[in-house]
């Protein structure tokens, strides 16, 4: 900028103002940085007080628990990475949702970077994603090192240690495609999910398989039971024979449920289309019983009246299959909608085929398996998982009263 003087005949000064636009700039950042990291801070400083019942180092009659010292946690956010002091106490556990918002933005970073990585964006392309995103620079040097870091993150959340009974577990497999040797082939990804026994989705485990068969699954059901899920009383899936065999060798005990749906499909596939509306109203009579020997003798109607249509073969499909779908009904009826199909678990599957479908095919099986994982941590991470799905109350008196029934029968 030129300084003109107009006392003097406007003779101009040389002297001259430069701005350093950069540094303004980064100046400006550091500012709004510091301004979020002592913000956060302050709010996880409240919610102590607040759970303590008063202020640090206050003397009052009302306190319910005292501090302990804190433990420091970065996290990415728009401004930049900041430094947060996580306060413990010495008898509560400190939960905050402040933090649970920034853990579920991290996870959702690293499936993005995962994604950006797997579509063949460019290195520096993904420098300046990631700059526009969330406020930092992930520099071209580390965009592999970071990769292979959220590799083990979610390596970890795929081992770790399953905890309490998870009475309802649900089973399901996709296929993706992947290069291998200059051709592309399918690979079979399997997940699990379940109902804990307080009621609360969990995602329990990822694998990858060479195909949905018997080997592939008993591979995936080892793992689970390795890692401590018990307590299973009703396995619900597609009729995958090679699934079903395997259920056997590892849940012995556990009933199996024909998800409703899938089962309707196969119906279907042995009925015109003209008469496909009256064939799914007797099929949705039969799970409208109110127990199992109702529904028996509904199917037993069904099976006359299709005969009757001249459609054997789906008369067929329901005599052999029926049987496989009713399991649902010998546990509490508040739960049934929720247990007789797979469809908890094909919602998060119509996900991921929608987030897979951007790459194409995958350069390996385990970038697949990746990817898939992340976005199932993500979503175990959100509302989703938090929030109680069912009331297990039902089941534990459902239980209780059998063994009560058990014993005086014995007695």
């Amino acid at each position: 900028m030129t300084i003109v003087d107009e006392a003097n005949d406007g003779v101009k000064f040389s002297e001259v103002i430069k701005i350093d636009e950069g540094k303004v700039r980064q100046h400006v950042a550091e500012v709004v940085r510091s301004s979020v990291e002592e913000t956060l801070n302050g709010l996880l400083e409240a919610e102590a007080d607040e759970l303590c019942g008063a202020k640090r180092y206050e003397r009052n009659a009302e306190r319910v628990d005292t501090r302990a010292g804190h433990y420091q946690r970065k996290f990415l956010t728009k401004a930049g990475e900041v430094t947060v002091k996580m306060p413990r106490l010495r008898n509560l556990p400190f939960e905050t949702e402040i933090i649970e918002r920034y853990r579920r933005r991290e996870a959702s970073v690293e499936e993005s970077l995962i994604q950006m990585y797997l579509a063949g964006v460019s290195v520096r392309r993904v420098e300046d994603i990631t700059e526009a995103l969330w406020g930092a620079r992930v520099s071209p040097s580390t965009v592999s090192e970071l990769n292979q870091k959220i590799y083990a993150h979610i390596e970890g959340w795929r081992s770790r240690p399953i905890e309490a009974e998870h009475p309802y577990l649900y089973l399901d497999g996709i296929w993706l495609k992947r290069s291998w040797g200059g051709e592309v082939e399918n690979v079979a990804v399997l997940v699990a999910m379940a109902v804990d026994s307080d009621g609360y989705r969990a995602i329990l485990g990822v694998s990858e398989g060479t195909k949905e068969d018997k080997e592939s699954w008993r591979k995936f059901l080892r793992h689970l039971k390795e890692r401590g899920l018990r307590g299973v009383r009703l396995v619900v899936s597609d009729k995958c024979l090679g699934l079903v065999e395997a259920l056997g060798e590892f849940f012995p005990e556990a009933a199996w449920q024909r998800c409703v749906v899938h089962w309707y499909r196969n119906v279907f596939t042995e009925v015109p289309k003209a008469k496909a509306k009256a064939v799914a109203a007797m099929l949705k009579a039969i799970h409208a019983q109110e127990d199992r020997q109702a529904a028996r003798r509904k199917a037993a109607d069904v099976v006359e009246k299709l005969e009757a249509m001249r459609l054997p073969k789906a008369a067929k499909v329901i005599r052999e299959g029926v049987e496989e779908t009713l399991s649902y009904m010998a546990f509490p009826s508040e739960h049934w909608r929720q247990i007789r199909t797979n469809n908890p678990l094909e919602r998060i599957m119509r996900e991921i085929r929608r987030r897979t479908r951007v790459v194409g095919a995958f350069p390996d099986g385990r970038s697949a398996l990746m990817l898939v994982a992340a976005r199932l941590r993500h979503i175990a991470g959100t509302r989703w998982g938090t929030r109680r799905y069912l009331d297990t109350s039902r089941l534990r008196e459902q239980e209780q009263a059998a063994t009560v029934s058990a014993l005086e029968g014995v007695a």
